[in-house]
């Protein structure tokens, strides 16, 4: 559905009556305006309407309805497809989530197709009719102005995993606090949302790289110091994922090692105690024979000397292992 529409006039807003032909027209004519349509997970139906008035490529077109596109960058006769995707952090499931964001920039004017939950562009377009000398530049300031917020964020959900993160490598590391059955699951579940962040910021280096280069189609070559700025803040968002996914092999392999010393110390546990049950369980097995010559087998005292024998090499054993560390 359309979500909003205006026509701008030297960086200041115009209401349009809802028909774009008109208004893109006249954004035509005027030499200093443009139109600007937003949508919301459109229909089929729903956008052949625009898709038609705006000229846009059929290839285009179809990404914008399927979505489930990597982020990107293409250049169309009649128009430049940009594809961005917002990732948002929801602390209480420690789950990270994506959406995706199509622009089609042409002549005087610019469509926006947001797919998800994530990352609205009504804060945008606000803060942009705030400046008109930055919404004056066309349809490059709403290219620029979209993919510097999403960039921001990614910034600050980096920040929000890191924190996560950073707690869960103290629980890991913590005297006691690796035993948890569900540690192993919790690493894995994080890496799965790294994992989504980096679909995300990754393939959007390559695109964000061309608007810094400049000489792209229906993009203004004056913009080139604001994109090489969205640029750095992406390669620190970049940076970030990969020291978190690094952060989380170490810890996962930390754990991993962790838990195999511990499998040890308790084989170990369990071979000591194993070990002192077997002497007395020889000696009684041996003098529990049906046998009538057996050596002190009438004397008096044999029964109080094998038990005194027993006790006196499971205490031996005892000390022999507690001292090695085994008990």
């Amino acid at each position: 559905m359309i979500v909003d529409s205006a026509l701008y006039r030297d960086g200041r807003r115009t209401e349009c009556d809802g028909d774009l032909s008109r208004a893109l027209t006249e954004a035509r004519e005027s030499g200093h305006a443009f139109l600007w349509l937003g949508l919301y997970e459109p229909t089929e139906a729903e956008f052949d309407h625009v898709a038609s008035e705006f000229a846009l490529h059929p290839l285009a077109v179809e990404d914008a309805l399927k979505a489930h596109q990597r982020p990107k960058l293409e250049v169309y006769d009649d128009s430049l497809f940009a594809v961005l995707k917002p990732v948002d952090y929801e602390p209480e499931s420690d789950r990270v989530s994506s959406g995706e964001l199509m622009l089609f920039l042409g002549d005087s004017f610019v469509v926006t197709v947001r797919h998800g939950e994530g990352a609205p562009l009504a804060a945008v377009r606000k803060r942009l009719e705030t400046q008109p000398e930055v919404l004056r530049h066309g349809p490059t300031a709403v290219l620029y102005a979209v993919s510097d917020a999403v960039v921001d964020h990614y910034l600050d959900v980096a920040g929000e995993l890191q924190v996560d993160l950073e707690e869960l490598e103290a629980d890991v590391f913590a005297p006691g606090g690796t035993g948890t059955a569900n540690t192993a699951e919790r690493i894995y579940t994080a890496k799965r949302q790294v994992l989504e962040f980096r679909r995300a910021t990754g393939p959007l280096a390559g695109p964000m790289a061309r608007l810094t280069a400049g000489s792209v189609p229906f993009v203004n070559e004056e913009s080139q110091p604001f994109f090489r700025d969205v640029n750095d803040h992406l390669l620190r968002a970049n940076d970030q994922v990969e020291g978190l996914d690094r952060l989380l092999s170490d810890v996962l392999s930390a754990h991993l090692a962790q838990m195999g010393v511990r499998q040890n110390d308790d084989m170990r546990k369990i071979s000591a105690w194993a070990a002192m049950a077997a002497v007395p369980t020889m000696v009684a097995g041996i003098y529990g024979m049906n046998f009538d010559h057996m050596p002190e087998l009438h004397w008096a005292w044999s029964y109080p000397a094998v038990i005194l024998l027993m006790v006196g090499a499971v205490t031996g054993l005892y000390r022999l292992f507690k001292r090695r560390g085994w008990l």
